[in-house]
């Protein structure tokens, strides 16, 4: 049986030197139905001759547009496929991602996207580590914490641009992440275990070399999507970029016989940034990567297929001997249950207001306790968290729409 169409989109502007190891990735797919679609800025570079030598074998448009934004937008708009994807004229597709991202949603037809594992690569396309962040979804950490999705991995069903809108054209660095939370606050992603690209990384790539206006973009989407004035992702994103900021204007300003106590300073400088971003990614959510969640841990999940909210999880039996959980969604409180020690499972039926738009879940846990351990390291710990679900009238769990799971690493 013949299989969908794939459409996938290039934008590219002045990246001749390497736009034809992006294409040969493109047409080298083992998946038969293919169609490629280069967005071209009006390069001035050798881009324009690279493409010709494969002018039968993919669509090459070249005019003036507004931005990467406008460019994946008019490609898109343009695609006939039923599952389309944008890849940047720098990075490589890996062997067999298309056919991978073709069976996942053949696998599950209600995803509207999918994303999986990828590697990064240095500027001469040789392979430098596996990109550190990607785990299953998470959709707390994915709205308020971290863009963890390697955008280069992402395969979309076309039709849900129509229902979500497209890329927002006034973005020029968050566009990937504004987007793929949108889907997921509607219909979750589906996550892939298996490497389907590469990111190349140099010095000019636009994420290096955004700086403060990167940052500004980020926390802008961050605060429309969480409501936050400063939600814990722009602390993450701002210290990392803000100290590197802080550190070249050190050395600038620094006359040569003071580098000593320079360089002692941005080394401090660099130990205190680099902890207080380990623990706004450890302890913003409250569940952690072993599965113990603190005195409240927050959890989201998309808009509600089930008809009731589904909690299971395991009271160790020291040093707590009985805890109370307060459930509250959507700042209203569902209920609460005390339970000893042991395994426990808690179901709420939803109300009919919750049902249009994504479920924001805080649990508040009466008791804690703080293991031994080092100092900096310490955690208060109440329980641990197996699962946050939906799960349906008759009681059967709706794993579609999990969250992350304790074997997922939420704050991994």
């Amino acid at each position: 049986m013949q299989g969908p169409l794939v459409s996938i989109v290039t934008p590219s502007y002045n990246q001749g030197q390497f736009i034809r190891a992006t294409i040969e990735s493109v047409l080298a797919q083992d998946y038969p139905h293919i169609e490629y679609i280069i967005m071209d800025g009006g390069s001035t570079d050798e881009t324009a001759a690279v493409a010709r030598d494969y002018a039968s074998r993919l669509i090459w448009i070249s005019e003036r547009d507004r931005g990467q934004s406008h460019a994946i937008n008019k490609g898109f708009r343009l695609a006939k496929g039923e599952i389309v994807s944008w890849l940047n004229s720098d990075d490589v597709l890996l062997p067999g991602a298309v056919s991978r991202a073709v069976r996942a949603f053949q696998e599950d037809p209600s995803l509207r996207a999918v994303y999986g594992e990828g590697y990064l690569m240095d500027r001469e396309g040789r392979i430098t580590g596996r990109f550190p962040h990607t785990q299953p979804l998470n959709l707390w950490r994915l709205v308020h914490l971290s863009d963890y999705i390697l955008q280069q991995t992402v395969f979309f069903c076309k039709a849900v641009f129509e229902e979500v809108g497209y890329l927002d054209e006034d973005l020029h660095y968050a566009m990937d992440w504004d987007i793929l939370i949108r889907i997921a606050k509607q219909y979750g992603l589906g996550y892939i275990p298996e490497y389907m690209a590469c990111l190349r990384e140099y010095p000019e790539a636009k994420s290096f070399a955004g700086g403060a206006a990167r940052v500004r973009e980020i926390r802008a989407v961050l605060r429309r999507h969480t409501g936050l004035r400063y939600p814990p992702g722009y602390w993450v994103y701002g210290l990392d970029t803000y100290r590197d900021i802080w550190c070249r204007k050190i050395r600038c300003c620094t006359p040569s016989f003071l580098r000593c106590p320079s360089e002692k300073i941005q080394a401090l400088l660099m130990r205190a940034t680099g902890y207080l971003i380990y623990r706004v990614l450890r302890n913003s959510q409250g569940w952690f990567s072993d599965g113990w969640a603190g005195r409240e841990a927050k959890v989201m999940l998309p808009a509600p297929r089930g008809r009731g909210l589904l909690i299971r999880g395991v009271l160790p039996r020291c040093p707590i001997r009985e805890q109370e959980l307060r459930v509250v969604v959507n700042g209203k409180e569902l209920g609460r249950e005390r339970f000893s020690a042991g395994r426990f499972e808690m179901r709420f039926a939803l109300p009919g207001e919750f049902a249009n738009g994504p479920l924001t879940i805080t649990l508040r846990a009466s008791r804690s306790f703080t293991p031994g351990g080092p100092l900096l390291a310490k955690r208060r710990l109440s329980y641990v968290l197996e699962d946050v679900c939906l799960w349906e009238e008759a009681g059967r769990a709706d794993t579609a729409a999990r969250s992350a799971g304790a074997s997922a690493g939420p704050d991994s």
